[in-house]
């Protein structure tokens, strides 16, 4: 998967430059990390109660999506390891001005997100020490993981991989503390069987509808598994380590995933209001003491995980975009020790307004941000995908050899943009996403139009 374009070529020198200073085991807790956030431990029960038991078929489906777009940007960033990722594979298939774009939006879409997750942790510890600063504590958090992320590669790798370990250690706690009092083995505590799974209202309550609504909430939980192919450029021999890290984090985050909503659905019934807090209502229901506290500290820790991992990945993006030349160049810059420091301080940027917005505009500013960038991630699965089927079809045609080769292709790629064009639908068809949608094709064709305008005065200049 190569190209002559001298910008691709700008762009594959731009990555090689990078330190190779994060390990595989780090990969592979980074890509778990990013997966599982606040959208598994908070937002499932929204999912839950919009299409009952059957929101694991929701699961399932979302989950053979982004297991088709991870090994789909795997075999690109495999053969050619970028810090720009999907923005450089769009470059080298489509042209610059479309990778220009996937890249600014993607950056876009994340400083928003990286600023929402720091104001959600403050306020989610602030619901158990009420006397808190939300606004401080927002501001406390944006500090501590800007220095974490100027201090370099190495050090935000680890500092990643202890985060996500206790994510996972507190999901499997919680998936065998669910199977023991479905199965009856806690003591003083009745099983409820199976009953709720296929109760009166059965299995599928509102039916494909439901299954359909349960999809628009449920596959936006899984944004943010991109990020493994962004940090591949910077792991020692990529191609092994991003296919190890691919087919590990693939198969794991369905595991947790439907192992902890099968866990919720047998025992919360789905219509609870309990579900505000899935985990916690299951907890309580096992007799837990300190539940409710233990589960908010877990997602706390989650948001601060994703945090971190989204300042990595939208530093490296706006890195490789002014490496490329379609950002301003000082971004584009590193330090002696490989940390690209402009660009870290321009992705924090937003994250310390935020601290600012929350104190003048409590709960007013960031969902609104939020709903216009919200169906960004579901655009760029999508142009990641084409621009696999495109160079996967000049590779095949060239004889190139691929060091990790997506399996069946093209069926894979064509099903997910299939599964892809039918969430857009659905999102057009409800008059809850519609603006959603409509805000990020308005906030696309800008960027689109920006980047073309100025990509055709770069020229003239020359």
């Amino acid at each position: 998967m190569s190209s002559n374009d001298p910008h691709a070529s700008l762009s594959a020198q731009a990555a090689a430059s990078s330190a190779h200073a994060l390990k595989p085991r780090q990969l592979v807790m980074m890509g778990l990390g990013s997966a599982i956030g606040a959208g598994l431990f908070l937002g499932s029960g929204v999912g839950i109660q919009a299409a009952g038991p059957a929101v694991l078929v929701s699961y399932l489906i979302a989950g053979a999506l982004v297991i088709v777009v991870m090994h789909a940007l795997g075999e690109m960033a495999a053969a050619k390891p970028a810090s720009g990722a999907f923005s450089v594979y769009a470059a080298d298939a489509m042209g610059p001005t479309a990778g220009a774009t996937v890249g600014w939006l993607w950056w876009l879409q994340v400083v928003i997100v990286i600023a929402a997750e720091a104001v959600g942790a403050a306020g989610l510890l602030a619901t158990i020490w009420p006397s808190l600063s939300v606004p401080g504590l927002a501001l406390c958090f944006m500090v501590v993981f800007t220095a974490v992320n100027l201090l370099g590669v190495r050090n935000f790798g680890e500092f990643e991989f202890w985060f996500a370990i206790l994510k996972v250690l507190a999901i499997l706690a919680f998936i065998a503390i669910g199977i023991a009092l479905v199965a009856g083995w806690l003591p003083g505590v009745a099983s409820p069987g199976l009953g709720h799974l296929l109760g009166p209202d059965g299995f599928a309550p509102r039916g494909w509808a439901g299954i359909g609504a349960a999809l628009l909430v449920v596959v936006f939980a899984f944004g943010g598994t991109e990020i493994v192919a962004v940090a591949a450029a910077e792991t020692h021999d990529p191609a092994r380590s991003l296919a190890r890290a691919i087919r590990t984090v693939a198969w794991r985050i369905l595991v947790f995933y439907l192992g902890s909503i099968a866990v919720i659905v047998a025992v919360v019934p789905w219509d609870s209001a309990a579900l505000a807090s899935p985990f916690a209502a299951v907890l309580e229901v096992a007799r837990i003491p300190g539940a409710a506290t233990a589960i908010t500290l877990v997602a706390v820790i989650a948001l601060l995980s994703a945090l971190n991992a989204n300042l990595y990945g939208a530093s490296r993006m706006i890195w490789s975009l002014g490496q490329r030349g379609d950002a301003p160049g000082l971004l584009g810059r590193s330090d002696r020790r490989n940390v690209p420091v402009a660009a870290v301080l321009a992705s924090v940027a937003f994250g310390f307004l935020a601290a600012a917005l929350e104190l003048l505009f409590p709960q007013r500013v960031l969902p609104l941000l939020l709903d216009i960038v919200g169906a960004t991630c579901l655009l760029v699965w999508t142009l990641a995908l084409v621009s696999q089927f495109i160079l996967r079809r000049r590779a095949d045609r060239a004889g190139t050899p691929l060091p990790f080769r997506m399996r069946a292709f093209p069926a894979p790629t064509l099903v997910a943009l299939a599964t892809l064009g039918v969430i857009f639908a659905m999102l057009v068809a409800s008059p809850a996403t519609r603006m959603q949608f409509l805000s990020m094709t308005a906030l696309t064709v800008c960027i689109a139009a920006l980047n073309a305008l100025a990509q055709r005065t770069r020229r003239r200049a020359a």
